[in-house]
C-alpha cells in the first residue's frame, strides 16, 4: 500500500512537470559528441565572427565522426599524431598545418611518398584534424599570446594599452634571454645584440614576423622577441641598426616554441564548454638541436 502511494505520488509529480521517468534518469550527454559539434562550439565560444576566407577548416575526417578524445597541439606532426592515436584521442586540433603549407594544399605533394604515408596513417586510425589558426589569433585576447604570457609569467609586465609591449626591471640582454630559454626549455634560441645591453622595454610578436611590422615593433622597445623571421630582412635590419649606434636587440625563439603554450592554453579553454570527452595538450617536439648539446 505504501509502495503504491509513493509510486503514484512520483508519477503525479513527473506528470505535473511534463517529464517522464526515462527523461529524469537520462545522462547529461546521452548522444555521442561529433566532430561537427566540437567545431560549432568553438565557433560559438571564440568570440569573433567566423571568416569566409580562412585556413581554419576540417583537414581530415568528417563532421559526423564520433569524438572519443581531443588533443590540442602546436603542429600536427606525424609524431604528434602517433601519440594522439595511442592515447585514443581521435580529434586533433592543431594551430599549424598538417600538410606542410599554411593552406594545407595537397596538390603539389599528392605523389609524395611521405604525404601519402601520413595521410594513410590518419585514415587508418580514424583521426579527424581541425586547423585552428586564424580565429585563435583573432580572439580577444589572442589565444596564443595569452598562453605564452602565462607560460613566461609576464602577466604583470604587460602594457594594458599595447598587448605586445612589456616592461621589466632593467637587466642585461644575456640574462633576459636566459630567462626565456629556461622557462620555455628552448634548445636553439638565437640572439642578435650585445649580451651586456641593458634592456627594459620588450616587444613580443609570437610566430613569424616579417620586416614590416618588425621595424615599428623594434622602434618601441630595447629588444624584439619573435618566433622566426627572414635572416636577410629583419635580422639584417637589426644588425645595421646596431652598427649605426642604436641600442637594440633581437631574440629569435623558433616558430614552434614561440606559440606552443598557446595551444596548451587552448586545451584548458576547450574544457570550459566541452565536458563529454577527455581533452589533452600534446606538445610538438622542437625540431632543432645544437651540436654541443645533442638530443639524448
Amino acid at each position: 500500500m505504501t509502495t503504491t502511494f509513493k509510486a503514484s505520488r512520483r508519477s503525479f509529480l513527473l506528470a505535473s512537470l511534463g517529464l517522464t521517468a526515462a527523461q529524469i534518469i537520462r545522462t547529461p550527454y546521452a548522444e555521442p559528441l561529433t566532430v561537427g559539434q566540437v567545431i560549432d562550439r568553438i565557433k560559438t565560444n571564440v568570440g569573433i565572427s567566423w571568416r569566409e576566407q580562412t585556413v581554419d577548416n576540417l583537414i581530415m575526417g568528417t563532421r559526423e565522426q564520433t569524438v572519443k578524445g581531443i588533443a590540442t597541439t602546436m603542429m600536427a606532426t606525424l609524431e604528434v599524431l602517433q601519440r594522439a592515436a595511442a592515447k585514443g584521442m581521435n580529434l586533433v586540433i592543431t594551430h599549424e598545418p598538417t600538410y606542410f603549407s599554411h593552406q594545407d594544399r595537397i596538390e603539389p605533394i599528392e605523389q609524395d611518398a611521405l604525404y601519402q604515408h601520413k595521410r594513410d596513417f590518419i585514415r587508418k586510425h580514424g583521426l579527424a584534424i581541425f586547423h585552428f589558426h586564424d580565429h585563435w589569433h583573432g580572439r580577444r585576447p589572442d589565444g596564443i599570446a595569452t598562453g605564452m604570457i602565462r607560460e613566461l609569467g609576464w602577466e604583470k609586465s604587460a602594457d594594458p594599452q599595447q598587448p605586445k609591449l612589456f616592461t621589466f626591471d632593467e637587466t642585461s640582454l644575456a640574462r633576459f634571454a636566459q630567462s626565456i630559454e629556461s622557462k620555455l626549455k628552448i634548445r636553439t634560441m638565437r640572439v642578435v645584440g650585445d649580451p651586456t645591453l641593458r634592456v627594459k622595454r620588450v616587444m613580443a610578436s609570437w610566430g613569424n614576423v616579417s620586416l614590416m611590422p618588425g621595424i615599428p615593433y623594434l622602434a618601441q622597445a630595447d629588444v624584439l622577441v619573435v618566433g622566426e623571421t627572414h635572416e636577410w630582412e629583419l635580422v639584417e635590419y637589426v644588425q645595421d641598426a646596431i652598427a649605426s649606434g642604436q641600442k637594440k636587440a633581437l631574440i629569435i625563439l623558433g616558430h614552434l616554441v614561440s606559440e606552443q603554450a598557446g595551444m596548451k592554453y587552448c586545451a584548458e579553454w576547450l574544457k570550459e564548454f566541452i565536458q563529454e570527452v577527455p581533452i589533452e595538450f600534446i606538445p610538438s617536439a622542437e625540431p632543432f638541436w645544437r651540436p654541443d648539446k645533442p638530443v639524448k
